[in-house]
This record gives structure tokens, sequence and C-alpha cells, in this order.
């Protein structure tokens, strides 16, 4: 409003100046050119000061001011999300069949205008002080647990926590005392783990500031039904919604509803599943259940639930098997699990999605 207030001085102010100088261009009298100039001196002035006083003034003062950084947002936004994904690997032989994996976002002209950073330990920590960090599922959960962890705390220190945070089968917490955030990891490796995790947080009226969750592996291989597998997605994300400050919208038909809250769902990450490789994989049963065909229709159900903020739904989706299929098969011994730089790629990501929803720029 202030803004728009000056511009419209500046404006009053070069019309005062400029209009006479154009009528004493036409030869009028000094006399008439001078009452002229009073009166729209008098009449402008009277009209700035004036405006605050209507709102429908000031108002389209203050948007013409404001639309085009708002407008910015917004298409740095949209345009910047769907680009998170567009990284490389690149991988060098170190000898004695170990690996370093480095990666990086493709420098097209759009990734480069999104800006897109690697964040380091101390731009992490800023960006995740005091918040309450969830991340449920299987062992995929469980590596960017450990790629979250090594980033905040260093691989050296991450070394002495590994061992608690790879019991079989078991939930890992821990609070990080220097910037007072609380981290859960919680084993959930099927999707009905998920919504009962989701009820929990009802229960106790408190929520994770940011919730990673995914599962997928187990199902398909204990269960093996892509049609149950899709059924406890819809679920899942039926508890989402109703638990969440998001769009009532969702799901909803009747789209003329004008209560809608802005959807939080930036902050609650999916984690898909990897790329899986038949052919590496450990056992028989797995190659057997764990097959191409399985996994598309697998993915068909997750796309098909409207669980992922990309269909439509709340979450947004940490593609790991974009990312898994990208690095390739000499990223993984067993089909499955991946080098670390799959997941490392991820939380920087997630984090890049956040800073993206927040607008902040470091």
């Amino acid at each position: 409003m202030m803004l728009g207030a000056v511009q419209f001085g500046l404006f009053a102010a070069g019309v005062v100046l400029f209009v006479p100088m154009g009528m004493a261009g036409w030869h009028l009298s000094r006399n008439k050119m001078l009452f002229f100039s009073c009166a729209l001196f008098i009449t402008l002035a009277v009209g700035v000061h004036l405006v605050p006083y209507f709102p429908s003034v000031t108002s389209f003062l203050s948007s013409s001011s404001s639309s085009s950084s708002s407008s910015s947002l917004v298409v740095n936004r949209n345009s910047c999300f769907p680009l998170l994904h567009q990284v490389a690997f690149d991988f060098q032989e170190l000898g004695n069949n170990s690996e370093r994996g480095s990666w990086k976002w493709i420098e097209s002209e759009n990734v480069v205008d999104c800006d897109f950073q690697k964040l380091t330990k101390t731009d992490t920590s800023d960006l995740l002080n005091g918040s309450w960090v969830v991340v449920a599922g299987d062992s995929q959960a469980r590596l960017m647990v450990v790629s979250l962890l090594e980033l905040l705390l260093g691989k050296n220190e991450m070394e002495v926590v590994k061992g608690d945070l790879f019991k079989r089968h078991s939930d890992y917490n821990m609070f990080v005392d220097e910037i007072g955030m609380k981290l859960d990891f919680i084993w959930a490796p099927y999707v009905s783990n998920l919504t009962d995790l989701m009820m929990g947080f009802k229960e106790k009226k408190s929520y994770p500031d940011v919730f990673v969750m995914g599962a997928g592996l187990w199902d398909m291989l204990h269960v093996n039904n892509a049609s149950d597998y899709g059924v406890s997605l819809k679920s899942l994300k039926d508890s989402v919604v109703s638990l969440l400050p998001v769009s009532s919208t969702f799901g909803n038909e009747d789209r003329s509803e004008t209560n809608v809250v802005p959807i939080r769902s930036p902050n609650l990450f999916w984690l898909g599943m990897p790329k899986l490789i038949s052919s590496m994989l450990n056992t028989d049963e797995k190659k057997e259940k764990m097959s191409d065909v399985m996994c598309e229709a697998y993915s068909d159900e997750l796309y098909r639930s409207k669980l992922l903020q990309q269909s439509g739904g709340p979450l947004f989706l940490l593609d790991i098997h974009s990312l898994s299929n990208n690095c390739g098969a000499h990223c993984t011994d067993d089909g499955m699990h991946y080098h670390g730089a799959v997941y490392e790629a991820a939380v920087h990501i997630m984090l890049n999605g956040l800073l993206i929803e927040s607008n902040q720029k470091l």
C-alpha cells in the first residue's frame, strides 16, 4: 500500500511539472497557465491524501505493485517442483570393488533458474531448527534417515549411531541438541502401519513438521496383490486428508466449496520404491514375486490412489525409482538397496522442496 501511494505521488508530481510546461508551449498567457497549475496541484494533492481512505483505490495501487513479485513466486513454485528430480550420477572406481558416487542437478536452463542447492550442515541445521521430523517405512526409509543424519552430524559421528539405527525391524529416536530437532524413525513396512500411525497422531493431537513415509516392498513380497495395495493406499490418503489441514476438495467431485485451506503437502513426502533389478535379487521368491510386471502394477495403484501431490493428493513424491534408475545397476549389490548417493540426492530434493514451499533463499 505504501509503495502504491508513493508511485501515485510521483505520477502526480510529474503531471504538475510537465503539463504546465506543455501548455506554455501552446503560448497560453502566464496568468492562465499559473491558474491552471495551482488548480491542478491542489486537486492532485488532495487526491493523494484521500487515496488511503478509499479501499478500492488503495487495493488497486497495492496490487499493481505486488502482482509482479507474487506472480514470480507462483511461477517459481509451480515450475521448479517438477524439476527437482532432474539428477545425474557420476561414479568412479576406487579399487577393492568400492565406489564413491557423486550426483548433481542437470544443468539445463530451467534447472539453473530454479537455483537448487546442495545444502551444507549449517544450512540444513537452520532449515530444520526446532523441527520434529518423522520418517516411517521399510529399509528404504531407514537409508533415507542415514543420509539425513550424515548431513546433520557428519559421517564420523554417524558411525556411532548407525548400530542402533540398523537394529532389525526396530524404531529409532534421536534428539539433535544443537538445533533442537527431534527425529523419529518408525518401522512401518505396510501401508496399514502408516495409516495406524496417522491415527495415533490424531489421538495425541500432535503432528510432525516434516513427515516422510513410504511402503510397498514388503507388501509386494509377502502379499503380492496390487489391488489390495491400492485399497490400502486410498485408506491412507483418506486418513491424511481428514487429519491434516489440507484442502477439503481432495477426493470431492463438488469443486464449488469456498472454505479451502492451503495445502500443507510439501511438508508431507512419499518415499517411492526403488528400481528393482530382478536378476540381482538375492532369493528365488523375490525374483518371482517382485517382477517388472508386478512393480508396474504397484506403481499404477500408487498414482490411481491420488495419494501423491503429482496426481492431486497431499504427498510430494520423492521418486527413488527415478533416482535409482538414473544411477543404474552398478549402484546396487542386491537389486533393491542402492548406493548412499541415491538417498543423499533424495534428502536434498526434500530440503529444496521445503525451501521452495516456504519461499526461502539461502
